[in-house]
C-alpha cells in the first residue's frame, strides 16, 4: 500500500468514525433528557410530545449511522479498491475511451450512489416517518418521485457533465475556470426554472383562496417592501406531515410557497410571522450570500481538481486509470470530495444558523414578537425537532438554531446567546 493510499483511508476511516460517533452523541445526549420538558417549553409541549420527538430524533440518528459507514465503505470501494478503474473499463469496452465512455463511468458510479441510498430512503420514509405519524407518502407517489427525479437529473445534468468533461479534454490550463462558469451559470438557470418548470413535476401549487389571509400577507409585503410574483399553496400533505413555508426563485419568478399543512395548524398571526422570517432572507439578501459563498466554494473545487489531475503519481497509488482518465478522476473527486471536506460542515451550518437568527429578528420587527414565537414553538413540536440536541451535533449539521437557543433569543438575548 503506497503513503498517499494509507493518507486517503486514514482520512476516510477519521471522517466515517466521526460522523458516526456524532450520531452516538446525538442518541446519548437526547436519550439523557427525555424525561423532562426544557423549562423554556413548559406549557407549550407536552412531555408525550417532548419524548415522540426525543425517540423520533434518535431513530433517525442510528439510521445515519448506516449512512455513515456505507457512504465510506462506497468511497473506498470505488477509488483505491478499484471500482472506478474496473467500471471505466466495462465502459471502454462498449464505446471507445474519450468522452462518452467517461460520461458514462461518471454516471454509473451516481447510479451506484443511489441505488446504495435507496434502501436507506425507503426505511426513512415507510417505517421512520411511518411509525412517527409523519409519513402520507404512497408506494407509488414514492416510485413516481423517483422515476421523475431521474429523467430530470439526467436531462438537466447530462449535459453540464459532458460540458465539463469537454472542457477538462479541450479547455487546456484555465478549463477549470470555464467549467466553474458553467457550473455557475447551470445553478443560476436552475433557481430561475425551479418554482415555475421543475417544482409544478412533483407538487401541485394554487394560488392562495384565503381572502383574509391573502390581504394580511399583501399587507406585510407592501411594509417590507417585498414584490413578489404570487403567494401558492403547495400540497405537501400528499408526503408528509411536516410544515414549511419558503419563497423561491428570483426576477419575475419570485414566488411565496406555503404547505397546506402550515395552513392547518399556525392561525393567521403566526403565519404572518413565519412569512415574515422568510421576508427576512429576502430583505437581508441571505440568498445571495449564500449563493456566493456556494460559488465561492465551487470555484475552490475545481481548482483543487485541476491540482490533482497535476499528480498521476497520486492518481495511480489511489487506482485511477494511468493515463488519466477525466471521467475517473471526476468520478473520484466528487465521491470522495463531500466526505474529505466535512470537516468544514460546522462553519457552514453556523453561517445559516446566523441567517436564521437575523431574520428571525427582522421578524419579531414586521410581525410581532409574540406570534414569531408561538409559531415557532409548534414548527418545532410539529416537525418532531427535538428540543435537547447534542451541542457538537448540532454545531456539524444543524442549518437552524435549536430551539432552545432560537426561542430563547427571541425572549431573552442573553439567554438565546448561551
Amino acid at each position: 500500500m503506497s503513503s498517499f493510499t494509507f493518507a486517503f483511508l486514514t482520512v476516510l476511516l477519521a471522517v466515517t468514525l466521526l460522523r458516526w460517533g456524532l450520531a452516538w452523541r446525538q442518541i446519548r445526549t437526547v436519550g439523557r433528557h427525555r424525561a423532562a420538558v426544557p423549562e423554556l417549553f413548559e406549557g407549550a409541549v407536552s412531555l408525550a410530545s417532548h419524548q415522540r420527538a426525543a425517540d423520533y430524533t434518535c431513530a433517525k440518528a442510528r439510521l445515519a449511522e448506516v449512512h455513515a459507514i456505507l457512504e465510506g465503505a462506497l468511497a473506498a470501494a470505488l477509488i483505491p479498491g478499484g471500482g472506478i478503474a474496473l467500471l471505466l473499463k466495462a465502459w471502454e469496452g462498449w464505446l471507445r475511451p474519450g468522452l462518452g465512455s467517461d460520461v458514462g463511468l461518471v454516471v454509473s458510479v451516481a447510479v451506484i450512489a443511489g441505488i446504495l441510498e435507496l434502501p436507506l430512503s425507503l426505511y426513512r420514509t415507510f417505517v421512520i416517518e411511518a411509525r412517527f405519524g409523519y409519513n402520507r407518502m404512497t408506494v407509488r407517489i414514492f416510485l413516481a418521485d423517483l422515476a421523475k427525479g431521474a429523467v430530470v437529473g439526467a436531462l438537466l445534468g447530462m449535459p453540464l457533465l459532458a460540458a465539463v468533461l469537454w472542457l477538462m479534454a479541450e479547455g487546456g490550463h484555465a478549463w477549470w475556470i470555464y467549467a466553474w462558469g458553467a457550473w455557475a451559470g447551470f445553478n443560476v438557470l436552475i433557481l430561475a426554472a425551479y418554482p415555475r418548470w421543475i417544482a409544478p413535476l412533483f407538487n401541485k401549487f394554487a394560488p392562495l383562496q384565503d381572502a383574509a389571509l391573502q390581504s394580511r400577507v399583501e399587507a406585510l409585503l407592501a411594509r417590507c417592501g417585498a414584490n413578489f410574483n404570487g403567494i401558492f399553496v403547495m400540497d405537501g400533505s400528499r408526503r408528509s406531515a411536516h410544515g414549511n413555508a419558503y419563497f423561491t426563485g428570483f426576477g419575475r419568478n419570485k414566488r411565496i410557497v406555503l404547505f397546506d399543512t402550515l395552513l392547518e395548524r399556525l392561525d393567521p398571526a403566526e403565519l404572518e410571522a413565519v412569512l415574515a422570517h422568510e421576508l427576512g432572507h429576502y430583505r437581508l439578501r441571505h440568498v445571495g450570500k449564500r449563493l456566493a459563498m456556494l460559488l465561492g466554494v465551487s470555484l475552490a473545487l475545481f481548482w483543487s481538481l485541476q491540482a490533482l489531475r497535476e499528480y498521476p503519481r497520486l492518481l495511480e497509488s489511489l487506482a485511477l486509470p494511468i493515463p488519466v482518465s477525466d471521467g475517473a478522476v471526476l468520478a473520484a473527486f466528487f465521491l470522495a470530495a463531500p466526505l474529505l471536506l466535512f470537516p468544514v460542515q460546522p462553519l457552514l451550518s453556523w453561517y445559516s444558523r446566523r441567517h436564521e437568527f437575523e431574520a428571525d429578528a427582522y421578524a419579531s420587527r414586521q410581525a410581532g414578537f409574540d406570534p414569531l414565537c408561538q409559531a415557532l414553538r409548534k414548527l418545532y413540536q410539529d416537525n418532531g425537532a427535538t428540543l435537547t440536541p447534542d451541542p457538537i451535533h448540532s454545531a456539524f449539521y444543524d442549518s437552524h438554531p435549536p430551539a432552545i437557543r432560537r426561542v430563547g433569543r427571541l425572549t431573552s438575548p442573553a439567554a438565546g446567546a448561551s
